[in-house]
């Protein structure tokens, strides 16, 4: 009877041993890979259309292992399927995989045949990873330090109101001693010398005719060239720097993302105009970037930018949630900086094109730009000035050819200018 019991606890024991053995096992599969490696990859190729926690073009992939294979039952097998060729895991009728392509509009997946079994499982052990908590913002920490001196040492203003305090009693200390001295002056009879009445200066100076009629010379000189200057500045803007609808920062996507200009500014290869960027080209990008990860500064936060990139998706229609537009649309106001008169002509293509003048020759140091303003004061002197000192490249246009050798034989120069090529004309700007 004894060996009886022994050998049946012998069996139960190797039972609970080969169950804890599995569970080990499979907790070990679960968590091969690595996620340094599997970031990389899913960088390179799952990046554009899936983030970890928010849903895009496809659904969040934090934890999706784990989340198959609770709610749906199924294993790393499917996923390797999936990944590798989604078309034709719908193809073969598979009900999850038909859910999430008619969720998701139809979109079809990129097939990925080129990844290999490390390379799947290092992926799926970086989005398996536990969500960090994010980072605290430098400029918040600054501002808690400046704060935190402020308070613990002596506040400006404090300085001041003392300062303010002993001034006025030193202005109260100097009366007394006047208003004393006088009373004993007073009580021994000492008479104070009265001062001697002069004719005012003021008075002088007026009854003098010669000093008034060049006093009134200069001020007629001044008021002039006051006057002139004031009426040369009209209509020009330069330094103007408007608060735009939605901020953009030319410093953040030229500068920082050397995004080019003629990407947004597409129509100044080919217009007269550079013209306005519609917003489809701005959601070409920002419909995956819907948050700003950059450098910040007390003026500009993450929370600002952030905000900024929500009136772009009001402005669309875009739900960011369901990643969708929802044909709600609002204008967006833009208020224009750069504007030359009605009279003057200026051709974008001829310059950006032909002529292969940088964007920055007239707008400044755009990429430098947290908000865009009027860098040349755009006169008629300064472009003038522009046609006088460039110097027109001729290299392989059999264009310019003939009259280039005509013209420098006829200036006597190897290079000509702008200007020498007719650039001074008034026909040219003028209509």
């Amino acid at each position: 009877m004894r060996k009886v019991i022994h050998r049946k606890l012998s069996t139960n024991f190797l039972r609970l041993s080969l169950v804890f053995l599995l569970a080990f096992t499979t907790a070990l599969s679960a968590q091969e890979g690595d996620p340094a490696k599997g970031k990389s990859l899913f960088n390179a190729n799952c990046a554009a259309c899936h983030k970890l926690d928010k849903k895009m073009t496809g659904p969040a992939l934090r934890n999706v292992e784990a989340r198959l294979a609770d709610e749906q039952g199924l294993d790393r097998d499917w996923l390797y399927a999936w990944i590798r060729n989604s078309a034709g895991v719908i193809k073969s009728g598979d009900a999850y995989a038909n859910k999430i392509y008619n969720e998701y509009a139809g979109a079809a997946m990129t097939a990925f045949p080129q990844l290999s079994d490390d390379d799947l499982n290092n992926i799926l052990a970086y989005t398996s990873e536990v969500k960090e908590d994010p980072a605290p913002i430098a400029g918040a920490e600054v501002a808690g330090a400046q704060d935190a001196g402020a308070s613990g040492g002596i506040s400006n203003e404090l300085i001041l109101g003392a300062l303010a305090i002993l001034f006025i009693l030193l202005a109260a200390g100097l009366y007394l001693v006047n208003k004393t001295l006088r009373r004993f002056a007073d009580a021994q009879g000492i008479e104070l010398p009265e001062a001697s009445k002069r004719t005012p200066l003021w008075k002088a100076f007026v009854q003098n005719q010669f000093l008034m009629l060049v006093v009134s010379i200069f001020f007629l000189l001044a008021s002039a060239y006051f006057v002139y200057g004031y009426f040369m500045q009209i209509g020009v803007d330069q330094g103007y720097e408007p608060v735009q609808p939605i901020h953009y920062s030319h410093k953040i996507h030229a500068g920082d993302n050397g995004i080019d200009c003629k990407y947004c500014h597409s129509s100044a290869r080919v217009s007269k105009h550079s013209g306005i960027p519609s917003l489809n080209v701005c959601m070409n990008c920002h419909k995956s970037i819907y948050e700003y990860n950059g450098e910040t500064t007390p003026e500009y936060s993450k929370e600002f930018y952030d905000g900024e990139i929500k009136k772009l998706y009001a402005a669309v229609g875009w739900d960011d949630a369901e990643q969708r537009y929802t044909g709600e649309t609002q204008p967006v106001k833009w208020i224009r900086i750069h504007n030359l008169p009605d009279f003057a002509y200026f051709n974008h293509s001829q310059h950006v094109t032909v002529a292969g003048v940088e964007c920055q020759t007239c707008h400044g140091p755009v990429e430098e730009m947290e908000v865009m303003y009027q860098h040349a004061p755009l006169t008629m002197g300064w472009c003038i000035n522009c046609h006088r000192e460039t110097k027109v490249d001729v290299k392989d246009n059999a264009y310019y050819e003939k009259i280039h050798e005509e013209l420098s034989k006829k200036y006597g120069v190897d290079e000509l200018t702008a200007a020498q090529m007719g650039g001074l004309e008034c026909g040219k700007c003028h209509y």
